[in-house]
């Protein structure tokens, strides 16, 4: 079917327009149909202006610099006859400093075969960052390549050791790593607690309760096995992958408890997370309401989104829809995957970003405190991104003039006419430059490199990986090599990041940062789990434009003590330590 969403909406064709084959129609007869009713439509409205007809002298934003700096590693969907829904959706990445030397270091989420898993397939791959964003592949011995159909992967100091340990999202059994600091870590999945099976997606690592320990937010998409898969196929007749609608198979979340002594217990029925069920890709964990407990908003494919607000004793409520997140300002629910939260405007509470499948915009939620207005138009965004489908996302500022930059990871679920490469699903990725008033306007060259880059792309992790001050982008690639793109942009403006630790020396994630540079009051949440299927550097990176110094740094931890620091001159990283417990 096709969707057509006012005037200027797009042709939207893939897994949210395929339906179960008609046994008893041919498919010539389909096709014909399916001609007819395209001519009928008509066309579907001018695409927006095509970045990469870029004047030559455009300067590039990003260099891939993947194989130069030693990641070699190749996605596998385990895709061979039959279209496995699976296939269409992995893989992830996480950043991290697995050995606390103070730079980033690279995990990549490896899927494999669905049917057919093997030991001898290529896993998850463990680099570690040699100081200066290169890296050297330290998977053997490390403990990090597990089986299974991996999805993503969340980053957390879930034992208050001070190293940073890895949750493995999977189809099927996900996996909990935990790290010695040195190099090596353990599966202690059974040991720990954690029983999750079925279909897991993204997860973040939150303080939910205040007790000093992490616990753990789990995603789920559908109930779903090979033996259950339908056989769907795009417009153009060919088999191809089916939407989730097509299954009716949404799942509830899992929240596991932390007891601060190595195990964990699931608390999702007594916390509410039975209340609403949603096929779920994307999520961030933050502090929505300012009311210093953490909330959790899920961004559901082709369901009305959930915003679990915590009401604190261990209680979360969905209150999405009387907040004005769960669906669209036309009252339509998207297909939503790789979501951020932050603040974008500047008045001291988080706005939320949603993006979406092709032919459905982003949405953008800006935050008033009480409930949320859909502002997508007013940032500049409805029109823009609705070629493409869209999955990793973050709201960074790369050229650091003080100013939110978008980078969208895209590659399509379904197949369409149009092709940008041999791979079918592929498309480029996108990149919106921060203009005054809040709003974006697409950059040039498109996806800020000077050549396209073109792939069926997952997840995006953001960190700076060289310690220059410009945040970099990892992408995840299915059937393709990840793309490593290193921050180039010429003339950046000043900048700092602080990482916020906590007594124990854990990243203190639900911390808020709030902080005055020149005339700017400037709010930021610690946190790595945002995007899709990602985990991302913690350390709160703020472009500062001409400012060579920030003022009035404010910490409020996530159990209400609020610490104050001093002054602190651009162009460094500090560490912002709680002193006590």
């Amino acid at each position: 079917m096709t969707r057509r969403r006012g005037a200027d909406a797009d042709l939207a064709v893939g897994p949210e327009d395929s339906a179960p084959h008609a046994p008893d129609l041919p498919r010539r007869v389909v096709a014909l149909l399916v001609l007819v009713v395209l001519a009928a439509c008509g066309p579907a409205g001018p695409p927006p202006p095509n970045a990469t007809d870029a004047p030559a002298s455009a300067a590039p934003w990003f260099e891939e610099v993947a194989e130069r700096s030693g990641i070699r590693w190749t996605h596998r969907s385990g895709h061979e006859q039959r279209h496995l829904l699976p296939e269409i959706m992995g893989g992830g990445a996480a950043l991290f400093d697995m050995d606390g030397d103070g730079d980033l270091d690279l995990y990549l989420v490896q899927s494999g075969s669905v049917t057919s898993p093997s030991p001898k397939q290529p896993g998850n791959r463990l680099f570690r960052n040699r100081g200066d964003g290169t890296f050297d592949d330290v998977t053997e011995g490390s403990g990090t390549e597990v089986a299974g159909y991996g999805m993503g992967a969340a980053a957390g100091d879930y034992d208050n050791d001070g190293d940073v340990d890895l949750f493995v999202t999977n189809l099927g059994a996900d996996v909990l790593l935990r790290n010695d600091g040195v190099g090596h870590f353990t599966d202690v999945t059974q040991a720990a607690g954690i029983s999750e099976s079925g279909w897991s997606t993204s997860a973040a690592f939150l303080d939910y309760d205040a007790d000093g320990d992490l616990d753990l937010f789990v995603l789920h998409y559908i109930n779903w096995s090979p033996a259950s898969e339908l056989s769907c196929f795009s417009l153009t007749g060919l088999p191809d992958y089916c939407s989730p609608k097509n299954y009716d198979a949404p799942l509830a979340d899992t929240l596991f408890r932390n007891s601060g002594h190595g195990t964990f217990t699931d608390v999702s029925a007594e916390a509410g997370l039975h209340a609403a069920f949603g096929n779920g890709l994307g999520l961030v964990a933050a502090d929505l309401n300012r009311d210093g407990r953490p909330d959790v908003f899920v961004a559901n494919d082709g369901m009305p989104n959930q915003l679990w607000m915590n009401m604190g004793r261990g209680r979360f409520r969905d209150e999405a829809m009387t907040a004005g997140v769960a669906v669209d300002q036309d009252g339509l629910a998207k297909a939503g995957m790789g979501v951020h939260a932050i603040d974008l405007d500047g008045d001291g509470d988080l706005d939320l970003l949603v993006v979406n499948l092709d032919g459905e915009s982003d949405s953008f939620f800006r935050n008033q405190g009480s409930y949320f207005t859909d502002d997508t138009v007013a940032v500049g965004l409805r029109t823009a991104s609705r070629r493409f489908t869209r999955f990793g996302a973050g709201l960074v500022d790369f050229n650091n003039d003080g100013l939110l930059d978008l980078f969208e990871a895209t590659g399509r679920v379904g197949l369409q006419a149009e092709r940008f490469s041999s791979d079918p699903y592929a498309e480029p990725s996108l990149l919106f430059r921060g203009v005054p008033a809040g709003r974006f306007e697409e950059a040039i060259p498109r996806g800020g490199t000077l050549g396209p880059l073109i792939a069926t792309s997952r997840a995006a992790a953001f960190g700076d990986l060289d310690q220059d001050g410009g945040v970099d982008i990892v992408v995840v690639n299915r059937e393709a090599s990840p793309f490593v793109l290193r921050n180039v942009v010429k003339n950046r403006g000043h900048w700092i990041g602080f990482r916020v630790v906590d007594a124990h020396g854990r990243d203190a994630y639900g911390a808020t940062i709030d902080l005055i540079a020149g005339e700017r009051r400037i709010t930021r949440e610690v946190g790595a789990a945002y995007s899709y299927l990602a985990s991302n550097d913690p350390r709160v990176h703020v472009g500062l434009g001409p400012e060579t110094s920030v003022r009035e740094v404010r910490v409020r931890w996530p159990d209400g003590r609020v610490d104050r620091f001093g002054e602190f001159a651009a162009d460094r990283y500090v560490t912002l330590r709680r002193a006590g417990k």
